[in-house]
């Protein structure tokens, strides 16, 4: 576990040092931006949405869903309204 701690103090007192030089602060920031890059997929690439935000009036299965969806909030309300009394 100490050796872990040493070698990342390392790597920043590292970092550090390069940043202090003005012609490698481009390389440092440039390198950052790739390892963000690749442990941070972009969010496009994570959840592709093909319809989202335009429905197709003539896709009917989809718009069963839609309608069914919608009227789930008030089917519960009444469900629990009717429980009540």
């Amino acid at each position: 576990m100490q050796t872990k701690n040493a070698v990342m103090l390392g790597v920043g007192a590292a970092a550090l040092w390069m940043a202090l030089k003005p012609e490698n602060k481009a390389k440092l920031s440039e390198v950052a931006t790739q390892l963000k890059d690749k442990v941070l997929p972009a969010k496009s690439a994570v959840l592709p949405v093909e319809k989202a935000g335009n429905p197709d009036p003539l896709d009917l299965e989809d718009n069963k869903m839609v309608s069914e969806g919608a009227m789930y909030g008030v089917n519960y309300y009444n469900e629990n309204l009717q429980q009540q009394r």
